[in-house]
């Protein structure tokens, strides 16, 4: 089999996974164009059309269903094969693929993905974020990063193990002019920064102590998408905000900014690298 057959099935694949070319260009790193030849100078070779193609979708021939139904399996066993055999390289290389979501990418970048790259300069890392669960090895990925609880229990997990928890925070001046909460409840009287979350719904601050936990459905002047631009608004006295300690440590101990409601504030689950059995 030629390295050009072997790319040209994954190619394959990666349109079937995809559901289009343009997407399965971008996986590839590849043109659209060069794309499309490839392909149809594989369904020439083959005698098949294997994708019914229009403008606007892309599906799978019955004789592509069946082609991928038998690929695929054969295709992940020689990518495996492949893979054992370059594990055993004195120095590691290739691309390592990882999904994540942003507040966790922010958390690993500097003592995982950076600290590896130091340490193995032919590895590439392509590091994706989103704030979707997704399935990683429908996407295509090596390995993915999230909140242990969140792992599905087909992976193999290793818990990272660094502490994490949420944090109410705002500016020195706010707090000045507005006083501090004691009580969650108490946040039902002050002006908060909204936050909605990737499935469009709006966040719900969530607390305990001793016990008992509660969730509040704050108001405020703002609804942000970006963990980031929470951290903005907090900083220039908008209101009070909830986001990843993680994200204003910094913030924190440079007075920037203040947390309150600290004692309701508790620790979450660690994050977990997982991946695959095979």
């Amino acid at each position: 089999m030629t390295r050009s057959l072997l790319a040209d099935l994954d190619a394959v694949l990666s349109i079937a996974r995809m559901g289009s070319f343009r997407a399965a260009a971008l996986d590839l790193g590849m043109s659209t164009t060069s794309l499309s030849n490839a392909i149809a100078k594989l369904e020439r070779h083959l005698g098949v059309r294997l994708f019914n193609r229009t403008t606007r979708s892309v599906s799978l021939t019955e004789a592509g269903q069946n082609f991928v139904a038998r690929v695929s399996p054969a295709m992940t066993d020689i990518h495996d094969a492949m893979l054992a055999a370059q594990s055993l390289q004195q120095i590691p290389m290739g691309t390592l693929r990882i999904n994540t979501y942003a507040s966790a990418a922010r958390e690993v970048m500097a003592p995982l993905v950076l600290s590896f790259l130091q340490r193995y300069p032919q590895v590439h890392i392509d590091l994706v974020t989103e704030g979707r669960l997704v399935d990683i090895v429908a996407g295509g990925y090596d390995m993915g990063v999230r909140s242990a609880d969140l792992v599905p229990s087909d992976m193999i997990a290793i818990s990272l193990g660094m502490p994490r928890r949420n944090a109410v925070v705002a500016s020195p001046d706010f707090l000045s002019t507005y006083g501090h909460p004691v009580v969650p409840s108490d946040l039902y009287r002050f002006r908060c920064i909204r936050a909605r979350l990737p499935n469009n719904a709006l966040l719900r601050w969530g607390f305990e102590k001793e016990g008992s936990a509660v969730q509040i459905d704050v108001q405020g002047a703002i609804t942000l998408d970006e963990p980031s631009l929470v951290r903005i608004a907090a900083m220039s006295g908008i209101g009070l905000g909830y986001i990843m300690e993680s994200d204003v440590r910094e913030d924190v101990a440079a007075g920037r900014l203040v947390t309150v409601l600290d004692d309701w504030t508790p620790k979450l689950p660690p994050l977990a690298l997982y991946y695959p059995g095979r």
